[in-house]
């Protein structure tokens, strides 16, 4: 009996690392034999499909926006064509700025220049040129020196020249208006 006994205790060790290698060995065969199997490649084939699919479709839309946008630029440069600006020398402005209580009087001279669309347009301006110094004069000299500091100042007093300019030989429309000199004292 006593060799049973032993028989049977070296049997059971032994059978419980057998039992553990063949609990692991199943799971470890289930997944490479998955990956082997024809449903394993099936799905692993589905899924590499869609990813190449979803980057074909995005390659496609990245390349017809390259197109269209580098395309249409490249079309319009040819068509558009380069216009030389045309200028019209204004005559000198000199005018009293208002003093607003203080006793020293402040005058601004001004030299504008106007900036016109085409050649044609220095005849028609021709006209409206006492209309247009008019309505320079009578905004003018309603500035205090305190409107003109700055680029800011600078930068409105450009926009409302152009503005009455435009309101003076309307339905015609000059592009901007410049500056050549200004000077307040």
């Amino acid at each position: 009996m006593a060799t049973t006994k032993e028989a049977r205790s070296q049997e059971r060790p032994q059978d419980k690392t057998k039992d553990k290698t063949q609990d692991n060995a199943p799971e470890a065969d289930a997944d490479d034999e998955a990956a082997k199997s024809p449903a394993g490649k099936r799905w692993l084939s589905r899924k590499m499909l869609m990813i190449a699919a979803a980057a074909l479709v995005g390659l496609g839309a990245a390349g017809g926006g390259a197109y269209r946008f580098l395309g249409s630029r490249s079309e319009a440069a040819p068509a558009a064509k380069i216009v030389p600006p045309v200028f019209f020398d204004m005559p000198d402005i000199l005018v009293n700025l208002s003093s607003g209580g203080s006793e020293r009087a402040q005058y601004l001279k001004i030299k504008v220049v106007l900036e016109l669309p085409n050649e044609a347009m220095k005849s028609q301006i021709q006209p409206y040129l006492p209309r247009v110094m008019d309505t320079f004069q009578t905004y003018l000299r309603e500035l205090r020196a305190s409107d003109l500091d700055g680029s800011a100042g600078l930068y409105r007093l450009k926009e409302e020249l152009t503005r009455r300019v435009n309101a003076a030989i309307a339905p015609d429309r000059i592009n901007a208006v410049l500056f050549k000199e200004i000077v307040v004292q």
